[in-house]
């Protein structure tokens, strides 16, 4: 099978069960998207949600988040991994958005990357998720699970290797949706320790399955 043949096959299975995938943050704005995802570095979706509530409703906009001070912030994020470092990157983030780019947040990698807290993993999901760009996060989830069904190769050792493969081999029209498909995937079937082979509809086409699962 080619490389080609196996992303065919992925992607059209996507296509036929999720073809609607889509973050599992809760968010109503771009800021708030962009808050949550600063949040959920190494840690869950299901946890920030639980977080975000309270989050929001003291602090509903870039404004109104720069004027905090971090023994006020702290409290609302303590359940999260890395409280400290991400309380102080949420105030920073929001003094940028106000000071540079007039309490907006910025839809472009280069302009997001600039911001405290935001590396390009979190910069492809904000532009990928608010705009449809066609930029590919690639977290742990996505890391594992390119790397198991063969979509990329085994020389791809970062983040940004696996995210050029994927975009070069992923039609550009898709490429929005297809991080939440990998992601999904890693998190509920492919998941780190005992991957669900048996339940994938991807094991025809799994390198992974075919190397280290017997039917």
């Amino acid at each position: 099978m080619t490389k080609k043949d196996r992303y065919q096959f992925v992607i059209q299975y996507f296509l036929d069960h999720t073809p609607e995938a889509e973050t599992e943050l809760v968010y109503d704005n771009p800021f708030q998207l962009l808050v949550s995802v600063i949040l959920s570095a190494q840690c869950t979706d299901k946890r920030v949600n639980m977080t975000t509530p309270a989050l929001f409703a003291q602090y509903p906009d870039a404004a109104s988040l720069s004027k905090a001070g971090f023994d006020d912030l702290l409290p609302l994020v303590k359940s999260i991994s890395y409280p400290n470092n991400k309380a102080k990157h949420l105030i920073g983030m929001a003094n940028m958005v106000i000071s540079e780019f007039g309490g907006i947040i910025p839809m472009t990698v280069d302009e997001l990357v600039k911001l405290p807290g935001v590396g390009r993993k979190t910069a492809n999901v904000i532009t990928s998720v608010i705009d449809n760009q066609p930029n590919m996060a690639v977290d742990t989830h996505v890391f594992r699970v390119s790397h198991r069904i063969g979509l990329v190769s085994s020389r791809a050792k970062t983040p940004y290797a696996v995210e050029k493969e994927l975009v070069k081999y992923i039609p550009e029209h898709y490429v929005h949706k297809a991080h939440h498909w990998l992601i999904l995937h890693g998190r509920y079937i492919c998941v780190a320790r005992q991957p669900k082979c048996f339940e994938c509809g991807i094991r025809p086409v799994c390198k992974f399955f075919k190397k280290n699962v017997k039917e």
